[in-house]
């Protein structure tokens, strides 16, 4: 297994372009089941996720090819199988998300527990609950879930309330929704990008869908979904991973095509450690010369930055912004409300010299600004992973991170593209 060797204490400087949303993509991909016809998919991350969920759709019997650097083909004309083994979904979370167009296509399937990051409890019951709403039998024993469609085999649409507003709890409920017989109103529904991506996609499919980006979705079943071409939108997580980058190594960067329009949230958390990227048209420009100092709430009290669902802080971002409040003067609270494992990879940046107390497994209190070194640490999932790497270009000397497959499985050749920045990182064979 390879690993990144990284020396650090280098600025960077030059333009990075931000790759496809990952968190489109995926559930991009998954509605191609629900067409016989060609669907193209424009600006995709040639990432670990999106090969192995490529792989899946072939399982399935779909047509998959690579017709670009960053162009798919998929054609889902002939579904042949509707049941998928548990070492192909183990590989990816993103396999949940078949089960939607799969029970709006074929009637059902069979779908092994979901793998991905191991970052707390990720429950899968909004997904099942949704697609109940919609008339779908669903049972789970020891070997997963198991949906079927109603007597008649046509979804029903249905008026419901999501438990919680599940990004892809939503996406799931909408693809089925948008082949289900009348009217569907999906109420607490997610509106990431991602959603709007995914939404936006059935709509050029031929789906009539209300509410895109708000807290409500309506849909219109259609008798029948076509193929067409759609381009996923850069990714906001990504985009906010090269703000802190370029913060902590005091670098001048410009991100292009930096989807500005979804940066509201993020460019506040930044702003509340003295980040002030600039937008320039439809790029972001960070200077060297950022202020990076924390700024207090009214009265002196300690701020935060704290994540929840959509327009809030992403919940993707909190590690990045742990990472880039250490190199910051004053002390500021990070509040990952959603997930009680995220926080864990900590004490790794405390073993790089930072200076921070988890608190508890949401909450991290931060006091910067902390002198960085080198050190051998091991990257636990995609946003920690890019958090320690990240942290290893700020330190003095050399740094180590294993288990790279991590960060690769959201970040398309980080290495190479770090590299063309001016970074010092090299690709190596972790057991040297």
């Amino acid at each position: 297994m390879p690993k990144f060797v990284v020396q650090g204490g280098r600025p960077l400087k030059g333009t990075v372009r931000p790759n496809g949303n990952k968190n489109a993509a995926l559930p991009m991909l998954a509605a191609t089941l629900l067409t016989e016809e060609e669907v193209i998919l424009e600006n995709v991350p040639r990432i670990k996720d999106v090969l192995t969920l490529l792989q899946l759709l072939e399982v399935l019997g779909a047509e998959t090819e690579w017709v670009g650097d960053n162009e798919v083909r998929v054609k889902a004309a002939d579904i042949g199988h509707t049941q998928l083994d548990a070492g192909q979904t183990a590989k990816i979370r993103a396999s949940i998300l078949l089960a939607g167009p799969m029970l709006a296509r074929t009637g059902g399937m069979q779908l092994p527990p979901p793998g991905g990051d191991v970052i707390g409890r990720r429950r899968v019951d909004t997904h099942f609950l949704a697609l109940q709403k919609l008339g779908a039998r669903f049972e789970h024993d020891a070997e997963g879930f198991h949906v079927r469609a109603p007597e008649g085999g046509r979804l029903i649409g249905s008026d419901m309330f999501l438990d919680e507003p599940s990004v892809t709890g939503t996406e799931n409920a909408v693809m089925a929704a948008a082949l289900a017989k009348g009217t569907t109103r999906i109420r607490n529904a997610a509106a990431e990008p991602h959603v709007q991506d995914l939404c936006h996609m059935l709509v050029g499919m031929g789906a009539k869908i209300d509410g895109i980006g708000s807290g409500t979705l309506v849909i219109e079943g259609a008798d029948r979904l076509g193929g067409g071409r759609f381009r996923i939108t850069s990714d906001h997580i990504e985009i906010g991973s090269f703000i802190g980058l370029a913060a902590v190594t005091r670098s001048e960067l410009t991100i292009s095509d930096a989807a500005v329009e979804h940066l509201d949230s993020t460019l506040i958390g930044f702003e509340r450690l003295g980040i002030r990227p600039e937008i320039r048209g439809k790029d972001l420009y960070i200077s060297a010369d950022q202020e990076m100092r924390v700024h207090m709430d009214m009265g002196g009290h300690i701020p935060k930055i704290d994540d929840g669902p959509w327009p809030a802080f992403p919940a993707d971002l909190t590690s990045i912004a742990l990472v880039t409040a250490t190199q910051c003067e004053g002390t500021i609270l990070v509040h990952e409300k959603m997930f009680e494992s995220r926080m864990f990879f900590a004490d790794k940046l405390v073993s790089m010299g930072a200076r921070l107390v988890l608190c508890d497994p949401h909450r991290v209190l931060v006091m910067g600004a902390s002198r960085l070194h080198g050190g051998i640490v091991e990257s636990p999932d995609i946003r920690a992973g890019m958090a320690l790497l990240i942290a290893a270009l700020a330190s003095d000397g050399e740094s180590h991170i294993y288990n790279t497959g991590q960060i690769e499985r959201g970040y398309e050749r980080i290495d190479e593209r770090l590299r063309a920045l001016g970074a010092d990182i090299q690709k190596a064979d972790s057991r040297n």
